[in-house]
């Protein structure tokens, strides 16, 4: 009798030992990539006007199309580096116009290099583009600091 009751503590700890796992020792973990890669390339590809089939060749496939806002493409990237854990989430939404022609952009918009090779200003992350407002000759979006609003001219007004 006294055998069967020190079997059973021992095969517990045997077990509860091989579950454990030293400090030391790490698993690898893979890095995850969902959702359409965009790169800067493919959107100074697009121009107001393209239809919905060439946006789609150039971008791919949406992530969400919505079917309340038929006009409206999202394009969402999520990347969670493995052994870091680190999350980089991008969004990127397409307008379309009544007839199904690009009208403009909203998302994620990098800084371009300058032509010296340096980096532009820094420019907010999250931007909207309208594709009509671009200069076709030079290929820049205006500056949105130029465009006030209604309180932004009252305040330049009164101060």
């Amino acid at each position: 009798m006294p055998t069967h009751r020190l079997v059973a503590p021992l095969f517990l700890l045997f077990f509860a030992g091989c579950t454990a796992i030293p400090r030391f020792i790490n698993e690898y973990k893979i890095d995850v990539q969902q959702g359409n890669i965009l790169t800067q390339d493919m959107v100074s590809q697009l121009r107001p006007g393209l239809s919905k089939d060439q946006v789609r060749f150039i971008l791919g496939t949406p992530v969400l199309a919505d079917v309340f806002h038929a006009n409206r493409w999202d394009y969402t990237y999520r990347l969670r580096k493995g052994n870091v854990g680190e999350v980089e989430l991008r969004r990127f939404t397409v307008f379309f116009d009544d007839e199904g022609k690009l009208s403009r952009v909203a998302g994620d918009v990098e800084a371009t290099l300058g032509a010296d090779g340096g980096a532009a200003a820094p420019e907010a992350r999250n931007r909207e583009i309208d594709l009509g407002s671009i200069d076709p000759e030079t290929g820049e979006a205006p500056n949105p600091d130029s465009e006030r609003g209604f309180f932004g001219r009252i305040w330049d007004k009164i101060f």
